[in-house]
């Protein structure tokens, strides 16, 4: 049974991980102009479109109590921002029990373990503090790097399909792999 919250700062070793808020402009200016880090996001974006991707998101996070976007830090520097928000898009009914995970790192942070650290985190909140009973990630089936962390965090590999075009820019690549792990898989990884 999924468990009313509202989303909350969370901890792991070296992140803080703060609920996503309009004062994080900055922050996500520098994720998303950045061409490598959103190389298999339909790339750059502009100040305009970051600015309304932040507002969406911020929306999106009001959608399920307890669920939504976090800003990274370790100590007082961003490293990126990951997600666990309701899958689908903001006019669908969310889907109870279930979520979607994700993040985006900078560049300076790759290669440190903190998307799978900040990541790991969540799926503990998911399904520890929020009672989810699956969660889902999506990765472009060209990201083989953001693959092989969804598979050592536990998550199975479902299908590849083709991402909705209006998310992303003309000529962009659609294919896209899912991965998900259900509760009852995560709580024997843990040991539970």
């Amino acid at each position: 049974m999924l468990r009313v919250m509202s989303q909350k700062i969370l901890h792991t070793e070296r992140l803080r991980l703060v609920p996503l808020s309009a004062e994080h402009l900055e922050h996500q200016l520098a994720l998303d102009s950045d061409p490598e880090v959103m190389r298999h996001l339909g790339g750059a974006r502009s100040p305009e479109q970051v600015q309304a991707a932040l507002r969406g998101n911020l929306a999106d996070a009001e959608r399920v109590p307890g669920l939504g976007y976090w800003a990274g830090f370790v100590q007082e520097d961003f490293a990126g921002y990951w997600l666990l928000r309701p899958p689908g898009s903001a006019d669908e009914e969310p889907t109870p029990g279930h979520a979607e995970l994700g993040c985006k790192i900078l560049r300076r942070h790759w290669r440190q373990g903190l998307g799978s650290e900040g990541s790991r985190e969540l799926l503990r909140h998911g399904f520890e503090d929020l009672g989810l009973t699956r969660i889902s990630a999506m990765a472009a089936a060209a990201n083989t790097a953001s693959q092989a962390t969804l598979t050592a965090l536990g998550l199975r590999y479902v299908r590849e399909f083709e991402a909705n075009a209006e998310w992303f820019p003309p000529g962009a690549d659609l294919c896209t792999a899912e991965f998900e792990i259900k509760q009852g898989d995560w709580r024997a990884l843990q040991g539970v």
